[in-house]
């Protein structure tokens, strides 16, 4: 069995057989940074929630989308045609571009854009795919274990699973189903992080998953301030100006999961860790200062 996370106590955790914990925050925090550093050591399976997304989920809707751009090339549609090639998607836990490019971004055709309903579709098919990937990690566990021999387990879950639970439900079948199985451990940013991301994503806007509701509202609101029709909106322009929303709308939802469901650890924690030793040790310290953990909701 793994660690029971609503029976945790540093001691527990730290004298635990199999450990299983889950990494939550905003991407850019260090999640996949970790994840690496306790692959790389022998005894943690790593799980990505977005490798498993981008193959078992999503990879069928990407391919197919290569596909379409394959058939409009009159040399490539007739190798395609004629089964002379084969077309896939080269997704790793490093390199997640042809989910990112699937999702695409709204707007002007021209410039890469998609029409918005066809951009809400593909919205919705990335949160079936999320919800999915998150509820098949706690088998993973168990995969992990009898077929691989690993002893120890880390989910790292992507960004936005903020947008697809309710940290205020107590019977979010998501958070219930993860914290039955694993210890959910928060990576708190720092304000000059948040500031950073806005940065780095102002250099490099990339396709971002949104909760449905929040990204008609904002594509609205957006639409109204320029009063231009959404085939001339820069792809580019709409969601730079949507992200600093976004990150202030995710913000206090990690806070409620953390302070509902799981612990805290700061970024700059993470920053310092150099082997599982100093891993456990944070984790040991987190629930020490959360006095172990009982599920609050």
């Amino acid at each position: 069995m793994s660690l029971a996370p609503r029976l945790a106590d540093p001691d527990a955790y730290l004298s635990a057989p199999r450990k299983a914990v889950a990494l939550i925050g905003m991407s850019g925090v260090g999640k996949t940074s970790v994840a690496q550093m306790l692959r790389r050591s022998g005894g943690w399976f790593h799980y990505s929630v977005d490798y498993r997304i981008g193959t078992r989920y999503m990879g069928e809707h990407i391919v197919d989308e290569f596909k379409r751009a394959a058939m409009r090339t009159p040399l490539l549609r007739e190798l395609l045609m004629s089964d002379s090639i084969y077309i896939g998607s080269n997704i790793t836990f490093e390199n997640l571009a042809p989910l990112s490019t699937y999702l695409g971004k709204p707007g002007d055709p021209d410039k890469g854009g998609l029409p918005f309903e066809d951009y809400v579709r593909r919205q919705r098919q990335h949160r079936e795919a999320e919800i999915a990937a998150l509820l098949d990690a706690p088998d993973f566990i168990v995969k992990a274990r009898e077929i691989y021999g690993y002893a120890h387990f880390l989910c790292d879950t992507g960004g936005s699973i903020c947008e697809v639970v309710d940290p205020e439900d107590p019977t979010d079948p998501v958070l219930v189903e993860l914290s039955d199985a694993m210890l959910l451990v928060r990576i708190r940013e720092t304000d000059a992080m948040a500031d950073e991301l806005r940065r780095r994503f102002d250099a490099n806007p990339k396709p971002m998953y949104y909760d449905e509701g929040f990204l008609r509202g904002i594509w609205a609101e957006y639409l109204d301030a320029t009063r231009l029709p959404e085939t001339q909106i820069d792809p580019d322009a709409f969601i730079r100006w949507g992200f600093s929303r976004l990150l202030e709308r995710r913000r206090p939802i990690y806070e409620a999961i953390a302070r509902n469901w799981g612990v805290t650890v700061e970024a700059s924690e993470i920053a310092a860790l150099r082997a599982p030793a100093d891993f456990d040790a944070m984790i040991a310290r987190a629930l020490d200062r959360r006095g172990g953990l009982r599920r609050i909701v």
